[in-house]
């Protein structure tokens, strides 16, 4: 994969895939020609990445529905093709490419913007990074269970919340949509409480079953439904539950499609699906470049406060944390290494991070002056983990 030069690669680009393969970088024109009229209104030419993206940062918070989205979700193409490759690498079963991972996350962008915090002085490409890869890796992990799931145990296990969202998504209307969760209903009464749980194998219900459900679904139609309508047979309620598992796995898990694909028309343009610039408003120069040069200043601090903190930790601690972040082990092999129960080594390797956490939260509350709370806590631990990953990268590794 080409890097790319320049701000107005960097801004306005996104990766082409060919099959599993990157073939290059698709420019959307409008990005570029946005891009282009905000650098003849600066006062002078700013050529700076960490400029930009404060830049396109503030203007996406100050009103969402812009180029700016556009632009920060072209910065962060390569940390998504990175994070796609090595979540794939390391937990795909080989049943989704590359492609398909980068596909699923990419459109994750707006969590991120709408989770990152500036203020606190990290950077955007580690907090991207670390959302990307724990977005793909509990799709892929939920995709498993799916896949392996027969459509009457996927049907047993699934919220109501989840499966009107899934038959709305499939273009019900509210009165079938109420039909179908009766039916649903019915079927969880009748037959799912009879099986053992657990099993993922759980087999269609038998003819007597179907029956006992039709008749269930027919007495409480009268009083459940704002429309009751005719009785159903047995056939009918077998086939809308059988379209209700078909809409919640379309609606949990679409079918990857190429983002390469053109909008209809013949100009050329990728992603012209952005939404339109409203209105220019320029940001002070001035205000953006002390506030790079401060965030500049946060994260050397943080390093160094983390730095100090893993010195602080006794040999066999640090050494946990080499083999799990250097090394990429899992924590049976560590654990087999040293000698060691592998909860041994589970329960070790979060001390350590909570007491890294424990000592940034600190900083950041007696530097920073940061109210600390549960989200602030949990935003922290997500780029802690994406530190440690760049800490503990091996020299040779790009």
């Amino acid at each position: 994969m080409r890097s790319r030069q320049g701000i107005t690669e960097l801004f306005a680009t996104f990766l082409q895939f060919d099959a599993d393969r990157v073939i290059g970088w698709a420019t959307d024109a409008r990005l570029r020609r946005n891009i282009s009229n905000r650098q003849q209104k600066l006062s002078k030419p700013e050529n700076s990445e960490d400029f930009w993206v404060s830049y396109w940062y503030k203007e996406w918070q100050s009103q969402q529905q812009n180029l700016a989205s556009g632009h920060l979700s072209a910065y962060l193409q390569e940390v998504c093709y990175w994070a796609a490759n090595k979540t794939a690498t390391n937990f795909s079963s080989g049943q989704y490419t590359l492609s398909d991972c980068f596909q699923a996350i990419v459109t994750k962008t707006d969590k991120v913007l709408q989770g990152f915090k500036p203020d606190m002085g990290f950077n955007i490409k580690n907090y991207a990074s670390a959302i990307f890869s724990s977005e793909l890796k509990e799709l892929l992990r939920q995709q498993k269970e799916v896949d392996i799931s027969t459509d009457w145990r996927l049907l047993r296990k699934v919220t109501q919340k989840r499966l009107v969202e899934s038959l709305e998504n499939a273009g019900l209307n509210s009165r079938n949509v109420e039909s179908y969760v009766l039916a649903w209903k019915s079927y969880q009464a009748l037959y799912a409480p009879r099986k053992e749980k657990g099993t993922r194998k759980l087999s269609r219900p038998d003819d007597a079953v179907w029956e006992s459900i039709a008749n269930l679904y027919n007495q409480e139609r009268q009083t459940q439904l704002s429309q009751p309508g005719p009785e159903s047979n047995a056939q009918t309620i077998e086939k809308c539950l059988v379209a209700s598992a078909k809409a919640i796995r379309a609606y949990l898990y679409p079918n990857m499609t190429s983002l390469n694909a053109r909008t209809g028309d013949n100009s050329g343009e990728f992603q012209d699906i952005l939404p339109q610039l409203r209105q220019d408003s320029l940001l002070s120069e001035i205000v953006v470049q002390e506030e790079i040069e401060e965030r500049k200043s946060q994260q050397s601090q943080i390093g160094d406060v983390l730095i100090a903190a893993i010195n602080e930790l006794d040999e066999e601690a640090q050494n946990i944390l080499k083999y799990y972040y250097q090394g990429n082990k899992k924590q049976s092999q560590i654990a087999k290494e040293l000698g060691v129960k592998q909860y041994t080594i589970s329960r070790r390797l979060t001390k350590c991070k909570d007491t890294l956490l424990i000592k940034l939260a600190t900083w950041t509350k007696e530097s920073m002056h940061i109210s600390l709370d549960s989200s602030v806590l949990d935003y922290m631990s997500t780029v802690l983990e994406e530190w440690l990953q760049n800490y503990y990268k091996p020299e040779d590794v790009n």
